[in-house]
């Protein structure tokens, strides 16, 4: 059973930046560049929102709310993928999730089978 497991999360002052890592351990059938994998973020009394998303080829995608601002990325030899953030806002303030999926790819987290367990980002000064 796939595992994935979140690193990188802390408290930031606006304008500041970071870089969380998604590592997945526990592979059966597929790889870690198989999979597609998806960012997350929630805030308290909010919805879970995509940020960004890398396909098995590459292919990334975000919100409007972190385009220019976020970088997704990845290091199939590390079985790992990377969320840059730079000019973070305090309106970034949530727990992070990476996600994976074979069959989907999108911001939709529905779309998405495996969980991590969340990393805490606070952007205040």
């Amino acid at each position: 059973q796939l595992q994935l497991v979140e690193s990188g999360g802390g408290l930031v002052q606006p304008g500041g930046s970071l870089r969380l890592s998604c590592t997945g351990s526990g592979f059966t059938e597929f790889t870690m560049e198989d999979y597609a994998i998806g960012w997350f973020r929630q805030a308290p009394g909010k919805e879970r929102e995509g940020v960004a998303c890398i396909s098995s080829g590459g292919s990334t995608n975000y919100s409007d709310s972190v385009k220019g601002r976020f970088t997704i990325s990845r290091d199939n030899a590390k079985n790992t993928v990377y969320l840059e953030m730079t000019t973070l806002k305090p309106e970034d303030t949530a727990t992070y999730y990476c996600a994976a999926s074979i069959w989907r790819y999108g911001l939709n987290p529905d779309h998405y089978d495996y969980w991590g367990q969340g990393t805490q980002v606070t952007v205040s000064s």
